[in-house]
């Protein structure tokens, strides 16, 4: 492609440091001519807009309707530095043919990460013993309500085959022997097998689970996808992960089976997000709620920088994009 083309990145002041230091910037500069904005809308924004070809985009970043698309004539590709999409594209923009990636994949590695920390921790009950009162006043000596204080031969159920999920599996190999199942009906079974998991309908994975972290989308078809029903299908003292999206649990479902000490949560999310401070959930020494950290932050937000940079360097070398998002891929995306 002849010459460097004309790069808009849209995202605040403060994102725009965490995204980018000095190396990166020189590397940002060596493929493209960039202008910055934190908006789309101001006249400022607008000359840049309409001169762009590509943008960068991470979280915030205004979506593209219509209206700021006809603001974009030259525009041809979006590399958005950051997981989902959804809030950004738009029909007009898949009818113009634009070009969209994510880093949604380099997001997945922190979020696989703390789920491991958070299933280990949930086999010796170590947040709930912490938290415990009479716990913390006796010792070791007070492990009753808590179940098998073991990460030896547990079950893990994995909910959803995803990137994310795809990643837990593959680092839960550190708790081997383990016994790994995965419910996800557009996963290839073969593909889940290989990976050293079992592939199994939801209420198998829900009566055989020790650990239940969920991994999937957040849609219409997964919205409360596990309630109250599920929920009692659960052994005693198991404990539900959540670091995907708050709205795949029915949140009063939990808390009625958490109530009375039969399970335990981690929840790095929550419906609604944050939750009520007087809701039973925060004040339950058998729940560990965490606000939303489990994704990129700090220098972790650096990989997410590479990985969009590295898309645009593909881009400009005319070579295939490997995180292209697509309208069909899309519904089945974080």
């Amino acid at each position: 492609m002849p010459g460097r083309p004309n790069a808009l990145l849209v995202m605040d002041h403060d994102t725009y440091v965490a995204h980018f230091d000095a190396a990166r910037l020189d590397r940002l500069r060596g493929l493209v001519t960039p202008a910055w904005t934190a908006d789309l809308d101001s006249p400022a924004a607008r000359r840049h807009l309409a001169r762009a070809e590509v943008l960068l985009t991470s979280w915030g970043a205004p979506g593209l309707t219509a209206e700021r698309l006809d603001a974009a004539p030259a525009l041809r590709a979006v590399f958005h530095a950051a997981g989902s999409v959804r809030a950004l594209v738009s029909d007009d923009l898949w009818r113009r043919g634009i070009a969209v990636t994510s880093a949604a994949d380099a997001n997945a590695v922190p979020v696989a990460e703390f789920t491991l920390a958070a299933v280990i921790f949930a086999g010796k009950k170590a947040p709930f013993l912490a938290a415990d009162p009479v716990a913390r006043q006796r010792g070791w000596a007070h492990h009753a309500g808590f179940g098998d204080l073991s990460n030896y031969r547990r079950t893990i159920g994995v909910v959803g085959f995803s990137r994310i999920g795809r990643r837990v599996v593959r680092l839960l190999d550190c708790l081997r022997p383990v016994r790994r199942l995965v419910a996800d009906p557009y996963a290839d079974p073969a593909e889940v097998a290989r990976a050293g998991a079992e592939p199994v309908p939801l209420k198998d994975l829900l009566t055989r689970s020790d650990v239940l972290t969920l991994h999937a989308p957040e849609t219409p078809g997964t919205r409360g996808m596990i309630g109250a029903r599920e929920l009692a299908l659960l052994p005693d003292h198991a404990t539900v992960i959540n670091t995907a999206r708050g709205s795949l649990v029915d949140t009063d479902a939990l808390a009625a089976e958490c109530r009375d000490g039969r399970l335990f949560a981690i929840l790095d999310v929550t419906d609604p997000e944050p939750l009520p401070d007087d809701h039973p959930l925060r004040s339950m020494p058998n729940v560990m709620i965490t606000p939303h950290v489990a994704g990129s932050l700090g220098s972790e937000i650096l990989r997410l920088t590479d990985s969009a940079l590295d898309e645009l360097a593909r881009w400009t070398a005319a070579q295939p994009l490997r995180f292209a998002v697509t309208p069909e891929t899309l519904p089945f995306s974080a």
